[in-house]
């Protein structure tokens, strides 16, 4: 069983895994040792992750009640344990895209996206996660001084700016104004941008209504004025 198991690739007490490598070196090396090994000793690890597929382990991302690294004294979280086990299977791109656009399961879409964020190339990660700035679902964020409320574009924000999340080195990531000089990003529109361009417009339409009103009531009153002095007038004609 063990000349088996090295013909596969898979050295169990290591978590290391034959297939095609990522940013140059073998996937489980994304995250370090000394994690992986207590990953691997983790009770969550051993009862529920063994034999997991890409199709089961959704099932297992669906049941996830918060995010994190380590807690306590240094244990992984079962979120870590499941990003270690969807590093090991590599799914195909299609699969972390579904993940991703589940909207639904905020937890499955949070593993999706730290998933990219650890194997994708730089243009995709930013493609593909930045809509994700404007999900605004609560997420539990569980670490070793217990458990904080995030939302989801925290986390994204996070994945994106930061050079440590849940404990884990993430890969370098160019920033996009670099990518942008390069012409392999279009240059991104804020949505807080938008939302002032509305106000601005808002605003337009409502000075122009505004004007109108004041230009309508300036007719008005002159037309009331003439009506005014030609009634006086008559009046005054009837009178002599």
């Amino acid at each position: 069983m063990e000349g088996a198991e090295r013909r596969t690739g898979i050295t169990l007490e290591r978590g290391l895994v034959k297939g095609q490598e990522i940013h140059s070196q073998n996937p489980a090396r994304l995250i370090e040792k000394i994690i992986r090994e207590r990953i691997l000793d983790s009770p969550y690890w051993k009862e529920q992750c063994f034999g997991l597929t890409a199709a089961t382990l959704c099932d297992r991302a669906v049941e996830l009640t918060y995010i994190g690294g380590q807690y306590g004294q240094q244990r992984p979280t079962p979120f870590l344990c499941l990003i270690f086990k969807v590093i090991q299977l590599q799914p195909e791109k299609q699969i972390i895209l579904e993940y991703l656009a589940a909207e639904d399961f905020k937890y499955l879409r949070s593993l999706a996206a730290f998933y990219i964020r650890l194997t994708f190339p730089a243009v995709e990660v930013y493609k593909l996660l930045e809509p994700l700035l404007a999900d605004y679902h609560k997420l539990k964020l569980r670490n070793v001084n217990g458990f904080r409320l995030i939302h989801t574009d925290e986390f994204v924000d996070m994945l994106l700016t930061e050079e440590r999340v849940c404990d884990i080195a993430l890969p370098r990531l160019p920033k996009r104004i670099v990518l942008e000089d390069m012409e392999e990003l279009e240059p991104r529109e804020s949505a807080l941008g938008s939302e002032l361009s509305d106000l601005e417009n808002d605003s337009d339409d409502t000075s122009d209504i505004n004007d109108e009103r004041t230009k309508s009531g300036i007719n008005n009153g002159s037309k009331k004025t003439a009506q005014q002095r030609e009634i006086s007038h008559r009046m005054m004609e009837s009178l002599l």
